[in-house]
C-alpha cells in the first residue's frame, strides 16, 4: 500500500545542461514539468550547479528525490536508484563535477542542522560523455529520460502522490533559448563551434 503522503515534496534535478551528459537532471526536470500536472505540496526545481544555495529548499521539504548523472563506472547509459542512507554515499561514488560535491555539502549540512528531509530518493544515470563543452544528452543517455521519469512517477506513488496529465510549474528552468529542443536544434555543429578548448591553453586542439 502506499505510504501517507508527505505533506511537502522536492523533485530535483541537478547538473549543467552546457556539459553534455551533465545535463541529464534539469532535462528530466524539464520533461516532467511539461508533462505531469503534480498537487500543491510538490516543488519541482531545476538545481543547476547552485550547491549550497539548494540548503533552503531541502529544509522545506519532507521528501527529496533527485536526478542526476552519476559516475558508477557502469555502461552509459544505466540507470541506478539509491535511497536514503545510500544517496550521498551514491553521488560520491566518483567526482564527475563540482556540483556533486556541492551537493554532498547540501546533504551533509541538512543532516548536521537536522532539516535533512525524511525520505531521499536519487535516480542516477551513467553518463557516457562529459568532455564536450556546448554538447547535447548522448543518445545513451537521452534514451533514459523517459524510463527514469518511469522510476520517479513509480516512486512517488509509492510515497502515496500521484500527478495527472497535463503541466507543472518547475522553477530554476533554463532560459527558454537552452531548453532542450531550442538547443538541439540552434546550436552550430562541432565544425563550427569548439567544444573541447583552445589549443592555445589545452593539449588537444578544437
Amino acid at each position: 500500500m502506499p505510504a501517507s503522503p508527505p505533506a511537502r515534496v522536492l523533485i530535483l534535478g541537478i547538473g549543467n545542461v552546457l556539459w553534455a551528459d551533465e545535463g541529464f537532471g534539469p532535462r528530466c526536470i524539464e520533461i516532467l514539468a511539461e508533462s505531469h500536472a503534480f498537487p500543491s505540496q510538490v516543488k519541482l526545481l531545476d538545481g543547476g550547479t547552485q550547491g549550497l544555495y539548494l540548503l533552503p529548499f531541502l529544509e522545506e521539504a519532507d521528501a527529496l528525490l533527485v536526478f542526476d548523472a552519476v559516475d558508477y563506472g557502469l555502461v552509459p547509459g544505466t540507470l541506478m536508484i539509491a535511497r536514503d542512507d545510500e544517496v550521498p554515499a551514491f553521488m560520491g561514488a566518483k567526482k564527475m563535477s563540482l556540483h556533486q560535491t556541492g551537493f554532498q555539502d547540501v546533504l551533509a549540512t541538512a543532516q548536521l542542522l537536522g532539516r535533512c528531509p525524511a525520505r531521499l530518493t536519487l535516480i542516477g544515470c551513467q553518463p557516457e560523455e562529459l568532455e564536450d563543452y556546448g554538447g547535447s544528452l548522448r543518445p545513451v543517455v537521452a534514451a533514459q529520460i523517459a524510463p527514469a521519469i518511469g522510476l520517479a512517477l513509480a516512486e512517488l506513488a509509492h510515497w502515496g502522490v500521484t500527478p495527472l496529465p497535463g503541466r507543472s510549474p518547475a522553477e530554476g528552468l533554463a532560459d527558454p533559448s537552452l531548453r532542450r529542443d531550442a538547443y538541439e536544434t540552434g546550436r552550430p555543429g562541432p565544425d563550427e563551434a569548439c567544444r573541447t578548448g583552445d589549443a592555445r591553453f589545452f593539449p588537444e586542439p578544437c
